[in-house]
């Protein structure tokens, strides 16, 4: 493949990336359209546009990949509108196993996750569903850290999915109420300068392609293992450090009832006081033009 000839175009001076991308024209002759699809045999349908220039920026076309080394023995003559698998979960396992002829250590270490232990689940994430194909990005890149909230919740808030595994779906929305999540939030929607992450993001606390159950021995959450997890950013964190912070919980009079008390304080002090500020407004506004008048 391609990428095995870089030292060698190296030595003649051509751009390996430059003739990855001369090849791939012809296959952007057809899956640039944004319209082309192709009919799936358990029903519905399945886009095939590629974006050229989002593809020519990924992090495999930068290392001079180009779309054969994916997709091996294409040929012209392979567009006939239909796929051989039947699903779209079929394909993106299909796919998976491409990347691991690659990432072959990353797949065996996703294969012992939670995520990765039953493949034939359509319910659980294969590769491409949390890396974009033909548009991944380098995983060192600060900004594809701070979009790891949004990729997680695609499934995470998904109601009919995680009632099965009797997970909440209220998940996103405690880490968005959490400290990490806001400042997640705001460097990512705000912050000009995205190299560096300021705030811990899913993947700091759980793994990546190695997340387990969190009453897994194994898991980086449960509790034997929080203390250390937790000293990944917060240095000389004491042993109490884990116990001061909510996790996914959401306050309540049996968990945390100090915090819930807060809360119900200021549910009912705020609003008291906005509505006292704009009565106080309201009557001297009246009483003003009270006094103005003949």
């Amino acid at each position: 493949m391609l990428r095995h000839l870089l030292p060698v175009l190296a030595l003649l001076g051509v751009a390996a990336p430059a003739l990855a991308a001369d090849g791939d024209a012809a296959c952007l002759e057809c899956h640039g359209d944004p319209a082309m699809t192709a009919d799936l045999p358990g029903g519905g349908s399945v886009p095939l546009f590629v974006d050229g220039k989002q593809f020519q920026a990924s992090v495999h076309a930068q290392q001079g990949m180009s779309c054969t080394d994916c997709h091996a023995g294409m040929t012209p003559e392979h567009a006939t509108g239909e796929l051989s698998v039947p699903t779209r979960h079929a394909l993106s396992k299909k796919s998976s196993e491409v990347c691991a002829s690659c990432h072959d250590q990353v797949a065996e270490t996703f294969a012992k996750s939670v995520h990765g232990r039953a493949p034939e689940n359509p319910d659980l994430p294969v590769c491409s569903e949390c890396h974009d194909v033909h548009r991944t990005v380098d995983t060192a890149a600060a900004r594809l850290a701070l979009q790891t909230p949004l990729l997680c919740g695609n499934c995470h808030t998904d109601e009919g999915r995680m009632k099965k595994y009797g997970i909440s779906t209220n998940v996103v929305d405690t880490y968005l109420a959490d400290s990490h999540g806001m400042v997640t939030t705001f460097q990512r929607d705000g912050a000009p300068d995205q190299r560096a992450r300021l705030g811990a993001t899913c993947t700091d606390c759980h793994g990546v392609h190695d997340i387990r159950k969190t009453d897994d021995p194994g898991s980086r959450v449960i509790a034997a293992n929080l203390l250390q997890t937790c000293q990944r950013c917060h240095e000389g964190a004491p042993p109490m450090f884990p116990q001061a912070w909510l996790s996914h919980w959401e306050p309540s009079p049996n968990r945390a009832p100090a915090v819930w008390a807060v809360l119900q304080f200021y549910r009912v002090m705020i609003p008291f006081m906005m509505g006292g500020l704009l009565l106080q407004i309201g009557l001297h506004v009246w009483r003003s033009a009270r006094k103005k008048k003949p």
